[in-house]
């Protein structure tokens, strides 16, 4: 079963930007659509990007497009996002997982603060 493991997160300050990254474990992170997903305290977990392994075609949530970037390194089998003119609302948890996504597939996030 592919896992991934997210990194990068930290705290910033309102307008700032982020880059954070997650590993998949096995050879469908390169193959499948994978998406990022954020949680905040109290809502649910929320897509916010996605990519498609040609990279042909990328989608992003309304609040979030024209801020964030969503991009991957096969080589690496890693799938960034990078997150420019970062809002207090945008502080979450940061997942990324297939589309649709694989229950047993979700890693333990990485925390993305923005202070204001």
């Amino acid at each position: 079963q592919e896992q991934f493991v997210e990194s990068g997160g930290g705290l910033v300050q309102l307008g700032g930007s982020l880059t954070i990254a997650c590993v998949g474990s096995g050879r469908y992170t390169n193959t499948l659509v994978v998406g990022w997903y954020r949680q905040a305290p109290g809502q649910l977990r929320e897509p916010v990007a996605q990519i498609l392994s040609s990279d042909q075609w990328v989608n992003y949530a309304d609040s979030v497009k024209g801020r964030f970037t969503i991009s991957r390194d096969t080589a690496k089998n890693t799938v960034y996002l990078q997150m420019n003119n970062l809002k207090p609302e945008d502080t979450a948890i940061y997942y990324c997982n297939f589309l649709p996504p694989v229950d047993s597939s979700w890693g333990p996030g990485t925390q993305v603060t923005v202070s204001s």
